[in-house]
């Protein structure tokens, strides 16, 4: 089929419309089923709510790709193991949603679903760049991609903010499918979680009534992360590390403040900038516009990095990192307004 803007744009429409629905369906049996998350003293919620509107999320995302492949007679083999790997992340974090399964179960289907999203890459295709040899190459994008995955799952942790970073991480990259490559298709294709994303955002903006929940932050930090693999070893890799460089500074460095303090890294804490902020009195609305701002900024600059010249592409890299440390510092040290007084414990 001929693709243009406009086809472009309303399969995007259908694609939200289909995951508000799905998300409005979704809460409805989760409820029936009972299915919440409960908060504790590590959560950033005082109320249970249903959790799993990943199901929504995932399946709109994986249905509309799975038409488009068919459609187009697109039967990249890489591509299909991509999204075996992200069904078998659904399959198993949705069970872990409902039952808790053990960490080496999980773990261990994250490997294999990476190892499958790895044959996505031709032979040729280096995310480092050709600086490594083709093993090590492989071998660090795995662990590097089993991290996204983890970090963020880490950081659904306050209404509204796995989607808006979908949605920023998402529609950049199709910002430079369609400006930089000029792809309409694949614009399209890497569009379709933010979009996706969109959907579901009504029903999880602050006061949320819906969680992803592991369903659904697992199996699109997976998603996420081939993506962005797949933009770094098509050499768009200054973008490719700009687009996430808010979740991964927040994750990152929380992880290693906890680890030089000697702590189990793998618990739940609420140790996260975002979370910090929450704790001293800003509503999950409030933190997350300021998060969405800098995301803003950053889809600019991965663009003008992907337009850049090889040498100048460390201009925009740098004024990223500037960026968020500036986030990251009004997170954990900007004081709320004293008109709105004393709010660290509210309804969510």
């Amino acid at each position: 089929m001929p693709w243009t803007p406009w086809s472009v744009g309303l399969g995007l429409v259908l694609v939200a419309l289909a995951s508000w629905a799905g998300t409005a369906a979704v809460l409805r049996l989760l409820i029936a089923w009972q299915i919440f998350d409960e908060p504790n003293d590590r959560s950033s919620h005082t109320q249970a709510k249903p959790r799993g509107g990943g199901l929504a999320v995932v399946a709109v995302m994986l249905t509309a790709w799975i038409a488009v492949a068919l459609v187009e007679r697109s039967y990249e083999v890489g591509f299909w193991f991509v999204l075996s790997g992200a069904l078998l992340l659904a399959a198993i974090s949705w069970a872990d949603d409902v039952r808790p399964r053990p960490a080496s179960l999980r773990f261990g289907v994250q490997v294999a679903a990476v190892a499958l999203g790895l044959s996505m890459l031709q032979s040729t295709e280096m995310v480092f760049q050709g600086l490594l040899p083709l093993s090590l190459d492989r071998a660090l994008t795995a662990l590097l991609w089993l991290w996204f995955i983890n970090l963020f799952n880490f950081m659904d942790g306050i209404d509204g903010l796995a989607a808006v970073e979908t949605i920023a991480v998402s529609g950049g990259l199709a910002a430079i499918f369609a400006l930089v490559v000029q792809s309409p298709f694949g614009a399209f294709l890497a569009a379709v979680p933010a979009a996706a994303a969109l959907g579901f955002l009504p029903w999880n903006w602050a006061p949320s009534r819906i969680f992803l929940g592991d369903v659904g932050s697992v199996p699109l930090g997976y998603l996420l992360g081939g993506a962005l693999i797949g933009a770094a070893a098509s050499g768009f890799w200054a973008a490719a590390l700009i687009l996430p460089l808010y979740y991964l500074s927040d994750a990152s460095l929380t992880l290693a403040r906890r680890a030089l303090r000697g702590e189990k890294v793998w618990r739940a804490h609420r140790e996260h900038f975002y979370q910090r902020a929450v704790q001293r009195g800003f509503s999950h609305a409030e933190v997350v516009g300021r998060i969405a701002g800098c995301n803003a900024l950053l889809v600019a600059l991965a663009l003008f990095a992907a337009f850049a010249p090889l040498g100048r592409t460390w201009i925009f890299l740098g004024l990223a990192l500037l960026a968020v440390a500036g986030l990251l510092v009004m997170l954990a040290r900007e004081a709320p307004p004293a008109a709105r007084g004393d709010r660290r414990i509210r309804p969510d």
